[in-house]
C-alpha cells in the first residue's frame, strides 16, 4: 500500500509532527521503517479498531522497536491521524469533486436524493480498485474507520471533515424539503452507521460483487452503476419514508399491548 501524505488546504491542520512528512528521508532505511510502521497501524486498525490496537502490537507487526515510532510520528494518536487522513482526505475530496459537477451542471429533478448517495459511495468503490490509493483493504478501512466507537476517531472525523459533511446535509436538506432537520440528521447518521458496518462485513462485499457481476458491459462504471443502482434506491426510500403515521401508530400500539 501506498503512504503518500496530502497536503492539502482542504481540510484543517492536524496537530501532528511535520519532522519529515513532505520532506526527503534522509535514507531509504529510514523511508522503509515508516512505511512498515504506516502499514502495520493501518492493518492492526481494520481489524481491532483504535482502543485495542496498542503500540506494542504496531511495533510487533512492523518488526521495529518503539523509538522509531515515537521519532518517526510522536504518539499513537499522530500516527493513527496521518493513517486515517491519508485514505479519508482522498475519500472526501472526491466526494466533494463531484457534488462540485452536480451542482453545476444541475442536478436530476426526480433523483436527486439517488445522485447524492452515489456521489458519497462512489469514491469509495473507485479507491478500493486502485492498489496505489486504497485497495482490497479500503472498505473494511472506511468500515472501521466510521463504525470506530473511540472518541479520539469519532471527534477526528468529525472535526476534520466538518465542512463536506455540512455540504452534503445542505445538500440532502434541499432535496428533501419536506423532512425537519432533525429528522434529516437522524436519517442520515442511521444510513451512514448502517452502510459503515456493512462496509467492514465480508459478506457484504461478496453480496455487492455479485451484484458487479450483474453489470451489462465489461466497465468498472458498468459494475459501479449495477452495485449503485440497488444500493441507491433503497437508501433513498429509507429517507424519503414517510414515518408516526396514524396507521403505523396503531400497528406499532398493537404490539406494545402485548409487551
Amino acid at each position: 500500500m501506498a503512504f503518500d501524505m496530502l497536503s492539502n488546504l482542504s481540510f484543517p491542520a492536524l496537530k501532528i509532527r511535520e519532522r519529515e512528512f513532505g520532506k526527503p528521508a534522509r535514507n531509504e532505511g529510514r523511508a522503509a521503517t515508516k512505511t512498515r510502521i504506516l502499514a502495520a497501524t493501518e492493518k492492526l486498525f481494520i481489524v481491532h479498531g483504535f482502543d485495542a490496537t496498542s503500540l506494542r502490537a504496531i511495533t510487533t507487526e512492523a518488526g521495529v522497536n518503539l523509538a522509531a515510532v515515537n521519532y518517526h510520528f510522536g504518539s499513537k494518536e499522530e500516527l493513527f491521524a496521518l493513517v486515517l487522513t491519508n485514505r479519508l482526505d482522498t475519500l472526501n475530496l472526491e466526494r466533494v469533486r463531484l457534488l462540485d459537477a452536480l451542482e453545476e451542471n444541475g442536478f436530476d429533478a426526480v433523483n436527486t436524493v439517488e445522485q447524492l448517495i452515489a456521489t458519497m459511495f462512489l469514491p469509495a468503490l473507485r479507491l478500493a480498485r486502485n492498489v496505489e490509493r486504497g485497495g482490497d483493504d479500503f472498505l473494511k478501512f472506511l468500515g472501521r474507520a466510521y463504525a470506530d466507537s473511540s472518541p479520539f476517531v469519532r471527534n477526528l472525523l468529525a472535526e476534520r471533515y466538518a465542512a463536506q459533511n455540512a455540504r452534503f446535509v445542505h445538500a440532502f436538506a434541499k432535496a428533501l424539503p419536506e423532512l425537519a432537520a432533525q429528522d434529516l440528521s437522524m436519517r442520515l447518521h442511521f444510513m451512514l452507521d448502517a452502510i459503515s458496518s456493512t462496509l467492514a462485513s465480508e459478506d457484504a462485499r461478496k453480496l455487492m460483487a455479485g451484484l458487479a457481476a450483474t453489470a451489462t458491459g465489461d466497465s468498472a462504471a458498468n459494475e459501479d452503476a449495477a452495485v449503485l443502482g440497488h444500493l441507491a434506491p433503497f437508501l433513498a426510500g429509507s429517507l424519503r419514508a414517510r414515518v408516526n403515521q396514524t396507521s403505523q401508530q396503531e400497528a406499532i400500539r398493537t404490539v406494545l399491548a402485548f409487551a
